[in-house]
């Protein structure tokens, strides 16, 4: 319900005044929110973002994040350990665990867990990639940097999201899609900057993903991530109701009366109201034709294993290329099925089968299509799991785990950073979370320092007051 425009004249009169003093309280709050020289994204017209000029010279355009969420296993994929299988149900060495965080593991006899699966020498660069993921080693090797050397600071899933995808464990903050949908704009004019989309398996424990790991956060509400679901409509309630006459009609007088109350309160989420109004009704008409995939053709059906809109990873991944054809900016893939307490060897093998196939099908469809160059995918994870056995499985991991990168500039058939001896901490060319999107926003042209936003009377920005440009992954 829009809230009476004023209880009386004299009242609305004083709410003006205190409006509008000084250049008015609204306008200073959002002052204090945007960059010097920013300004809200305004109503019936298409944001263009506010680094502008780039700060550096781009390689990219927009991001598609893979996200395998629940701490994909870095020792059963990307990261071999032979002295792991050599040291297979002995005493994991106290000179690796002593005075370091453990999670559900914590005060109970470790013994190492081999790794469970052969890896092999994929492409021609040779990496080392484990057979489970047999598209990704036959087919994208060599256009993929792997790093070994991430690690985080949460040890427990939510906050571990939260970490990678906003920079900081505390909720609140801007998700990375955000910032760069506020900083660089949109392309697409009926369609949003940042969409998500999650896919959920058959394997491992499923950890809930909570929206606002897609949330704007202290940036304006018009910036934040839209989910589209896998099956059905795509986006709730855009579609129009039956028997609805005259829908633009409506939606103008409801913008006339958001604007009349603009006139009251000077509230800078009005403008952000309004535009999700005629993004909203935009989408009513790009939406059906998004998911309208009787265009693509079947050599491309063929290569995703799947039709489209069957709810599967693969049929997100396909969507995903449709979406970066359409301009959008940021497109986050959660595939939920990571969570491996238990059963490890059986789990992650099944997991893995759920996400190869469509993960090293868009790499090669964006490649074909002459968007690669343009586009980075991240293949990453919140964190990874212990070399130490949990039963059967393993246990949550912050001191390192693996992800690839591809596209956008970023040099393929590499390996970067490596781990210790049984793949339990860092020791070569450590890569933060701050130094993972300050390399991805570098390849966009942005230098990570200087997209901030003043809030709470101090400046924010994706990377904190940390954050490195990975150099040895770029071309």
């Amino acid at each position: 319900m829009i809230p009476p425009l004023a209880d009386s004249s004299a009242a609305a009169a004083r709410r003006a005044f205190l409006a509008r003093a000084s250049g008015g309280l609204g306008a200073a709050a959002l002052g204090a929110l945007l960059p010097r020289g920013a300004v809200a994204a305004p109503p019936s017209s298409r944001w263009t973002g506010v680094v502008a000029p780039l700060h550096l010279p781009a390689r990219a355009k927009r991001v598609i994040w893979l996200y395998m969420a629940g701490g994909m296993t870095h020792l059963d994929t990307f990261d071999h350990k032979p002295k792991l299988a050599e040291m297979n149900g002995q005493p994991m060495p106290e000179s690796f665990t002593a005075g370091q965080q453990i999670a559900q593991l914590q005060g109970q006899q470790l013994r190492c867990l081999a790794p469970q699966h052969e890896f092999v020498r994929a492409g021609k660069s040779g990496q080392s990639i484990s057979s489970i993921f047999p598209e990704i080693a036959g087919r994208i090797a060599d256009r993929i940097a792997i790093v070994r050397s991430l690690h985080t600071e949460a040890i427990n899933h939510d906050p571990a999201h939260t970490f990678m995808n906003t920079g900081g464990m505390v909720p609140g903050r801007p998700a990375a899609g955000s910032w760069l949908w506020y900083g660089l704009g949109c392309d697409a004019e009926d369609l949003p900057g940042f969409i998500v989309m999650v896919s959920t398996g058959a394997y491992g424990q499923r950890q809930p993903i909570a929206a606002r790991q897609w949330h704007s956060g202290l940036l304006p509400s018009s910036f934040q991530g839209v989910e589209f679901r896998s099956k059905g409509d795509a986006v709730l309630y855009v579609r129009p109701p039956a028997g609805l006459a005259g829908q633009a009609a409506v939606v103008d007088a409801a913008a006339r009366l958001d604007r009349m109350r603009d006139e009251v309160v000077d509230d800078p989420e009005i403008a952000a109201r309004l535009a999700q109004y005629e993004l909203a009704f935009r989408m009513q008409s790009s939406v059906p034709r998004l998911l309208d995939f009787s265009d693509e053709t079947e050599e491309t059906f063929t290569l995703y294993g799947t039709r489209g809109g069957d709810g599967s990873f693969a049929s997100n991944c396909l969507l995903a290329r449709r979406l970066a054809e359409r301009g959008v900016r940021f497109i986050q893939l959660y595939h939920r099925d990571w969570d491996h307490h238990g059963a490890v060897r059986d789990h992650v093998k099944g997991t893995a089968a759920e996400v190869d196939r469509g993960a090293a099908a868009l790499v090669e469809d964006l490649a074909r299509r002459g968007m690669l160059d343009e586009t980075i995918v991240v293949f990453a994870t919140e964190f990874g799991r212990t070399p130490m056995a949990q039963g059967d499985g393993r246990d949550h991991h912050m001191k390192a785990f693996s992800g690839w990168l591809a596209g956008g500039g970023i040099r393929g058939g590499v390996s970067y950073g490596a781990t210790d001896e049984l793949g339990y901490g860092v020791a070569e060319n450590p890569v933060t979370v701050h130094d993972l999107h300050a390399t991805i926003l570098n390849q966009l042209g942005i230098d990570h320092t200087r997209l901030t936003i003043r809030a709470q009377g101090r400046d924010y920005r994706l990377t904190d007051v940390h954050g490195h440009v990975v150099r040895g992954i770029l071309s």
